[in-house]
């Protein structure tokens, strides 16, 4: 099947009421508006509280929604990740729309780049072994290897859709830390990338983080997408969980939680940042008692483009159940105006 044939998770599930679809990408990639995020699940957040059959049935939760985009990496784990939502593909490959990442090699103590094109292509077939299928939806380049020309990385992924193993190719937008040092423009080295990787194959589906508290997206990466119909994944919607509304300024993280090292997550600047969730909670109780702020929090994300599907995070089929209803949230232009007086999220890299 051609990339411009795909269309992916089709079968109704289980008599439920499913989430809107959206059409990304010039290959017409077609998912549920929310994804599923499943790193929690076996990497980053919280080891103690990782269950493997308990996230399986969250996986489970999102298709029954339509909630089809599942969002992993063979760096997640390492390996495990994909090994669990290969576990949930044996039974619903039909169901749902896979997305994994090649091009990072976790180390014990560091990470580090790979974009040479033999190694792509072998990551390839283990992420396929893994992941019990026969073709991945959407294959990302995680990081792009400086000692490579990310067209030579590129080329090979390419093949990989030649050969049948992948329908599309997509981008995760470079770490936004050094941008920030430098005083460019966050996602100028990442436009410039796509460029590059654009000349060689087409580009789907970029990958970058788009919350209330991080929106700096919106400045030029998602318009760049937007004017050549590429798909936007927006990573960590719900802010690592701050606008969940459910952490507690130091209260702390397990040792293994990256947000034990992230500077917005200190007890400071979690209590600075409150107004945030305040305001995200003041707007939905305007829309009823059960809506929550992450689901405001979501909906924001979507009401920035049709482009756009948000891939939170999740290990618990409440918080999947919770997410998914945020497709039926419509806010207002009183809604959006007022998440756009927010103040600032407070905490950097810096």
């Amino acid at each position: 099947m051609g990339t411009a044939d795909v269309r992916l998770g089709d079968r109704r599930g289980r008599g439920q009421q499913q989430v809107e679809r959206r059409t990304i990408g010039a290959a017409a990639l077609e998912v549920g508006a929310v994804g599923l995020g499943c790193m929690p699940m076996s990497w980053a957040y919280s080891g103690s509280r990782q269950r493997g059959d308990e996230s399986l049935r969250a996986v489970h939760r999102a298709l029954d929604l339509g909630s089809t985009l599942l969002d992993t990496a063979d760096m997640y784990g390492p390996f495990t990740n994909e090994l669990l939502v290969g576990r949930a593909l044996k039974e619903r490959r039909e169901d749902a729309f896979v997305s994994t990442k090649v091009g990072l090699l976790v180390g014990e103590q560091h990470i580090v780049a790979n974009g040479r094109p033999g190694y792509v292509k072998r990551a390839c077939d283990a992420s396929l072994r893994r992941l019990q299928t026969d073709v991945i939806d959407l294959y990302q380049l995680h990081r792009e290897d400086p000692e490579v020309p990310v067209e030579e990385t590129w080329g090979a992924m390419a093949e990989l859709v030649q050969a049948g193993k992948v329908r599309a190719l997509g981008l995760c937008a470079m770490g936004a830390r050094g941008g920030r040092r430098s005083g460019a423009r966050l996602h100028d080295a990442t436009i410039r990338q796509l460029q590059r990787v654009q000349q060689v194959f087409p580009v789907s589906a970029v990958e970058a983080e788009l919350s209330v508290w991080s929106p700096e997206a919106l400045e030029t990466l998602l318009p760049w997408c937007d004017a050549r119909g590429i798909g936007f994944l927006a990573g960590m919607p719900l802010g690592n969980g701050f606008l969940t509304g459910t952490l507690t300024p130091g209260e702390g993280f397990e040792p293994d939680d990256v947000r034990a090292r992230h500077p917005r997550f200190t007890a400071e600047m979690m209590a600075a940042n409150q107004p945030i969730v305040v305001g995200l909670r003041r707007i939905a109780r305007r829309h009823g008692e059960d809506v929550t702020p992450a689901q405001v929090a979501l909906a924001w994300v979507l009401a920035q483009g049709r482009h756009v599907i948000p891939v939170p995070g999740a290990k618990r089929e409440r918080w999947v159940t919770d997410n998914a209803a945020a497709a039926a949230l419509p806010l207002t232009a009183e809604d959006l105006a007022e998440v756009a007086e927010l103040p600032p999220a407070q905490g950097s890299w810096e």
